[in-house]
């Protein structure tokens, strides 16, 4: 909400506070200013002159010489503007002198002639002809011919004004007009608040005589307010008017239709005014709609309405969209001589249905939405009638017709100032709150205690609500801080989001980049994943009302997000990808409602790997978190992984998982024609088996010695079946194993392969002998052959 600074002051004198003051001080009360804005910023060193003398350039015959008075002090100015005459008032830009859009004025010479300056349009002024209230001729603006001399050209029209832009909560309705605004800028700078009460002189007649109003439904209209105004003289408004509606964004359209929304601004009561000649036998009645009704709003846009919403209509046609807009065939026309004032309060929650219904938001329907006083009516209507005496534009009839039905009761609340302090953790004065409730409006009774809410504030229902109309004017930031009384509980993580932190800690430090991915998915992504048609997996939780069949279960695996994933960079073109989510699958329990969650860690890439780093990366994630009892055993009966390629992940004696070679034909079902990889780890498994025990182990006092042993084993063979045997042979001087090659080739029988593995052996007592080294090689070697046909080289 947009308002001059200026028209505040016509409540209350805020003449002498700085806009930046104004704005922090508002903010802090309560009424959040977003921003002010100064009009004319852009102008500087523009007066009105007077033109004393026009003659022809002596060396252009399309130029003119011109001689003004600008207050005392004579000018030559050259121009080529042909509107210019004698004894014109214009405006004028000196040397130095800075106008819209950023140009610039100094004097100098046009033709060999001295110019000390320029004559303005109206558009170098930035003024447009809607603020001017007439089209002006091409060329120099003319000014009236009244207008004093040498006057900064901003006082002239009202550019040396600030529009503050206001943030209104929905709870304070009240704060939606310039009064509002104007009382709580009074009661924040300790300053006195007037408010006029509007009064309309009017003629001897009375409106009833001449005008009828029924409300068929006061559920929805509770009061309606309406006055009469004949003789009416529709013309534009005058400038003070247009550019306060202006500086609020609306557009001037004339004297009548600007009345109605200068008393929306000003006491934020929505109005209407009705054409009398085309409601039909003058009587206007507020009624629901009949289905299928239609009517042409004033945005020319025909709409059919129902039953559900509330019109204003006479004997014949709805005449207005109740709180939203008027209609075409009622609406104020030049010839217009005879019109109603409508001021009336509507149910808040029927307007916003009906506006929402036709799509149509408009400034008034917003006001009503939030709930508007019912006892404006009365005051807005007479000020818009104040209005027109003021501006001599009609006569106005005698006496208000005020349709009024069951208005909400007054309210009242006891005032407790220990208990106010208290709450507030504040010592403020009895007297200053008080003093504070009474400048907002409220009444205080200070011999019972109590407080008497005005109609306005209908937000203000409890105790509670007096305490922060207190707090706010007081200042919360004039209350002191203090510590919390009581134990004060200490927040933390548990052990399984610590676990899931070092969980992505190792895979990040592995060049891997999670990923979040949804938890609903398609039913074929099961196809995609060569699922068996009686998979476990199948067996899923569907979603009643999903945004499409893509998304329209809960997943029962990660891999296809994975999948996805891979394949969205895939198409980007991405060579290389490393991956990895801790994910949460949903699995169906039978006899009961909800699904079994359970996280997953899903590992996904392409480009540059092969199935021993992704091997690698799950066995670095395991000693970062301290599983040390694990082991990979191959798995052939996963369909989504290549048969031989795959192996299942043991904890302990659980399976915690798989890690291999996407099958080929899942990596064509989603489009990618490298070799992915993948692995995917029951978190809990994980969480089982952690250890975030670190225990000190002394750097070895004595060497260590290296044997390299290359062994012949079947092809059935495993590498860590072999592995194991040495580690239990060597016994405690084993310090380390590592398979460093596999060979398969010509020199190697059909049916077996080379492995070639580095044992290091260390004793912590002692430097081993080489009769030690040999027996214990010799038992290595024994036992690969006795255990699994393995032989040396």
């Amino acid at each position: 909400m947009k308002i001059a600074m200026s028209w505040f002051n016509d409540y209350v004198d805020l003449s002498d506070i700085p806009p930046k003051e104004f704005a922090d001080a508002m903010t802090m009360s309560g009424s959040m200013v977003e921003g002010v804005e100064s009009l004319g910023a852009e102008i500087e060193n523009v007066v009105t002159g007077k033109i004393l003398s026009v003659e022809k350039h002596e060396n252009a015959d399309s130029l003119q010489v011109c001689m003004l008075d600008i207050g005392g002090q004579m000018l030559q100015i050259v121009t080529g503007a042909t509107n210019v005459g004698e004894g014109q008032i214009v405006p004028v830009a000196t040397h130095g002198a800075k106008l819209a859009g950023g140009m610039s004025i100094k004097k100098g010479k046009l033709r060999g002639v001295v110019s000390e300056g320029m004559l303005c349009s109206h558009e170098e002024l930035g003024i447009t002809a809607a603020e001017l209230g007439y089209e002006p001729e091409y060329g120099i603006l003319i000014l009236d011919g009244g207008t004093p001399v040498g006057v900064d050209i901003k006082e002239v029209f009202g550019l040396n004004d600030n529009v503050a832009e206001f943030e209104i909560t929905s709870n304070r309705p009240d704060c939606q007009s310039v009064i509002g605004l104007a009382r709580e800028a009074a009661v924040t700078f300790g300053r006195p608040f007037s408010l006029p009460v509007p009064a309309a002189q009017g003629n001897k007649e009375n409106v009833a005589d001449l005008a009828r109003v029924d409300v068929l439904d006061q559920a929805y209209c509770p009061r309606y307010c309406a006055r009469m105004i004949k003789n009416v003289k529709i013309a534009p408004s005058p400038a003070w008017l247009v550019r306060r509606l202006q500086a609020s964004g609306i557009r001037a359209i004339n004297n009548i239709v600007d009345i109605t929304n200068y008393v929306l601004l000003e006491y934020g009561q929505p109005m209407h005014a009705f054409d009398m000649r085309d409601v039909a036998g003058a009587h206007i009645i507020v009624r629901r709609a009949r289905d299928g009704e239609m009517i042409t709003t004033l945005d020319d846009q025909q709409r059919k309405l129902d039953a559900s919403m509330l019109v204003i209509a006479d004997g014949e046609k709805a005449v207005a969209v109740a709180g939203v807009m008027g209609a075409q065939n009622s609406e104020v026309k030049p010839d217009t001589a005879v019109i109603l004032f409508e001021s009336a309060n509507f149910d808040g929650a029927s307007v916003r249905i009906t506006a929402k219904k036709l799509g149509l938001r408009t400034e008034a329907s917003s006001k009503y939405e939030k709930g508007i006083d019912p006892s404006l009516t009365e005051a807005a209507v007479n000020r818009a009638c104040q209005l027109v005496e003021e501006l001599g534009i009609g006569e106005v009839v005698g006496g208000m017709i005020d349709v009024c039905g069951k208005l909400p009761p007054a309210r009242s609340l006891t005032l407790r100032p220990e208990k106010i302090n208290a709450f507030l953790g504040a010592q403020i004065d009895t007297a200053f709150m008080i003093k504070t409730l009474n400048a907002l409006g409220f009444g205080v009774d200070e011999a019972a205690m109590t407080v008497s809410v005005p109609s306005y504030r209908a937000d203000v229902e409890s105790e509670a609500d007096l305490a922060e109309e207190i707090v706010r004017i007081y200042g919360y930031n004039n209350i002191k801080s203090t510590l919390m009384a009581g134990e004060i509980t200490k927040g933390g993580k548990n052990a399984g989001q610590k676990l899931e932190d070092k969980v992505k800690a190792a895979m990040a430090a592995q060049g891997l980049y999670e990923i979040l991915t949804y938890t609903f998915t398609s039913p074929a992504v099961f196809d995609k994943l060569r699922f068996p048609a009686d998979s476990p997996k199948r067996n899923v939780v569907s979603i009643q009302n999903p945004l499409g069949e893509e998304n329209s279960i809960m997943r029962t695996t990660t891999l296809a997000s994975m999948m996805e994933a891979l394949e969205r960079n895939y198409s980007q073109r991405n060579e290389a990808v490393k991956l990895f989510e801790i994910g949460r699958v949903y699995l169906p329990q039978p006899e009961q409602t909800l699904p079994d969650e359970k996280n997953i860690v899903t590992l996904g890439m392409y480009g540059g790997v092969d199935f021993y780093d992704i091997k690698g990366m799950v066995e670095e994630l395991f000693d970062s978190i301290g599983v040390k009892v694990y082991s990979f055993t191959p798995a052939a009966d996963q369909s989504a992984y290549h048969p031989g390629r795959c192996a299942m992940i043991t904890i302990g004696s659980d399976r915690a998982g798989y890690v291999g070679q996407a099958h080929p034909d899942v990596c064509d079902a989603y489009g990618i024609s490298e070799a992915c990889y993948l692995a995917e780890l029951s978190f809990d498994a994980l969480s089982g088996a952690a250890d975030n025990a670190k225990t000190y182990k002394k750097l070895p006092k004595y060497p260590a010695v290296s044997r390299d042993l290359a062994l012949l084993a079947d092809d059935a063979v495993l590498a860590g079946d072999i592995a194991q045997i040495i580690e239990k042979a060597a016994g405690k001087i084993l310090d380390s194993i590592k398979l460093f090659d596999v060979y398969k080739g010509p020199q190697i029988p059909q049916g077996k392969k080379s492995m070639a593995y580095s044992v290091t052996l260390r004793a912590a007592d002692r430097t081993l002998t080489d009769q030690e080294i040999g027996k214990v090689m010799d038992k290595i070697l024994e036992s690969l052959e006795c255990s699994a046909g393995v032989k040396l080289r």
